[in-house]
């Protein structure tokens, strides 16, 4: 039982850290000469560089929001784990811990398909994806996961 538990928390971590990485990292979308972000656009031209800021659009500061819930709900659902696993009585199930994270999830997913939808509108058709929108995609399921595996999971002696 406590290695299922360090596995659930340290799978729990990791899709955590996940997060925080893709959300402040900047490089969503990338090419040789720029890289774009949630917060910023930066370009390179003969050696100058130029940072616009992300308020140029309401979808942008959409994803801005959903990604920084996710993150505060991912927290307060591992917050809430080791609550729950002190005050919980034997045979209880962690559904709220399991509802933060899911709600978690679903930030993700809705944040990367609005960035995935109106990034035409924000990034050149010169960049591609960059690293951190697929760590976006790859904490999705992590996170998702684990809030079911939390409202799953029983309380044992």
């Amino acid at each position: 039982m406590l290695l299922l538990l360090l596995g659930i928390v340290i799978v729990h971590v990791a899709a955590l850290v996940l997060l925080f990485v893709s959300t402040i990292v900047s490089a969503w979308a990338v090419n040789p000469n720029s890289s774009s972000d949630l917060w910023t656009n930066c370009t390179t031209l003969n050696g100058l560089s130029r940072c616009d800021p992300a308020d140029t659009g309401v979808w942008i500061q959409a994803v801005q929001a959903l990604m920084i819930l996710s993150i505060i709900f991912s927290f307060l659902s591992l917050f809430l784990f080791f609550c729950q696993l002190f005050t919980l009585q034997k045979g209880g199930r962690f559904f709220l811990t399991g509802a933060f994270q899911i709600f978690a999830s679903l930030f993700i997913m809705c944040g990367a398909i609005i960035y995935t939808v109106m990034n035409s509108e924000w990034v050149p058709k010169t960049e591609s994806y960059g690293f951190s929108y697929i760590l976006a995609w790859v904490a999705f399921p992590l996170v998702l996961i684990s809030g079911l595996i939390y409202v799953i999971l029983r309380k044992r002696e």
